[in-house]
């Protein structure tokens, strides 16, 4: 099986879940990006020189961009003879529809979770029908996701659940139950992560532990404003935001921390997550997990189990699961062994991996 990913963001390799798509997935034998119509081959040239666009939309009377743009995609699937066009994110899936019908190839579809929920992309009652109808696999990574795409109409019988997996031997297990009292929060300071709640929720826990420690990792247009809400909440001493960190830190500091927090919620344009790959991490880090019921999150956590779980927007309830597990490490060390075990027979990277290929096998040949 040949098989072309197109991703529209042009650094595709910064979305772990598509670079592990591209990086290991069977069979790849072409990378476009660059637009839900892709503008760029995998190397970051342009599949139609500015220049020769200019020239044919100049020669040829009514043709358009998009059109000159498809004549090339269409080119380059022949040309690779590509089985199978795997688009990460549903407006992809769109945009290659027309393509993939010319060159013969069958369609898979990825969503990831805005694509399937956002009110703007979905202002359209009948968006993604020629979609559903054209793409013979529709993969979602969340059971919540995977509810929504029913109700859009996307048919039962092409539709697949494959949650994200994670290099787990890449996080080694902390012994939680002799760390410190330090939490930690790794993400995009963006809505639906709710840098803010997670921050005000740990204040008021604070108050009632004053040795509690929060690293917030990460950075985004809510990086400035939670800081400034640090001091404003009087916990600007007891909280740290180190900024980007590399895949090792993000490790080394799991290996230092009592529980992974996130208070992850539906944002006023009905932006959700899929399934957060931190959350996986952290449970591969052998850290229990302080969430909420949102998206994907249930679907890999167990409240009691291997993590304490709230409702959207319940800061005083996630305040008192960060003291619970402040309090209690022996009970944190269980949640972070059972966290662990499931991440190792659930959520490796290859066994998600395998899943996705075994789904896109049976989508040619459907």
């Amino acid at each position: 099986m040949r098989i072309a990913i197109i991703s529209p963001n042009r650094n595709a390799w910064s979305e772990t879940f598509i670079a592990n798509h591209i990086d290991h997935l069977p069979g790849v034998g072409l990378v476009l990006t660059d637009g839900h119509l892709p503008r760029r081959d995998r190397d970051g040239g342009p599949l139609v020189h500015p220049t020769l666009l200019k020239r044919i939309l100049q020669r040829v009377r009514g043709s358009r961009p998009d059109d000159v743009l498809r004549d090339a995609i269409v080119r380059r699937l022949r040309k690779h003879r590509i089985q199978l066009v795997l688009a990460e994110y549903g407006p992809t899936g769109e945009a290659m529809v027309a393509a993939c019908e010319r060159a013969g190839a069958a369609l898979a579809v990825h969503f990831h979770g805005i694509d399937a929920f956002h009110h703007r992309l979905l202002k359209d009652n009948h968006r993604y029908q020629r979609l559903f109808a054209a793409a013979t696999a529709v993969v979602a990574v969340s059971r919540e996701m995977e509810q929504q795409l029913l109700q859009l109409g996307c048919p039962s019988e092409k539709l697949h659940y494959n949650c994200y997996g994670i290099a787990v031997e890449h996080f080694s297990p902390a012994d939680v139950s002799t760390s410190p009292k330090h939490f930690l929060a790794v993400g995009r300071f963006v809505d639906k992560k709710a840098p803010q709640l997670t921050l005000a929720a740990f204040a008021q826990a604070h108050r009632s532990d004053p040795e509690m420690r929060l690293t917030m990792a990460g950075d985004g247009p809510l990086w400035e404003s939670t800081r400034s809400l640090a001091g404003a909440l009087g916990v600007v001493d007891a909280v740290e935001f180190p900024g980007v960190v590399t895949q090792e830190q993000v490790a080394a500091l799991m290996k230092g921390s009592r529980a992974f927090v996130q208070h992850s919620i539906i944002t006023r344009e009905n932006d959700h997550e899929g399934t957060p790959l931190s959350v996986l991490e952290a449970m591969a880090s052998g850290l229990p997990v302080i969430s909420t019921r949102h998206a994907g999150i249930p679907d890999v956590v167990e409240h009691g189990v291997n993590g304490l779980l709230c409702a959207e927007g319940d800061t005083n309830a996630m305040a008192a699961h960060l003291v619970q597990l402040s309090n209690d490490p022996a009970l944190a060390g269980r949640m972070g062994a059972a966290g662990r075990q499931r991440a190792l027979e659930n959520h490796r990277l290859e066994d998600s991996l395998s899943r996705l290929a075994a789904i896109l096998e049976g989508a040619v040949r459907a």
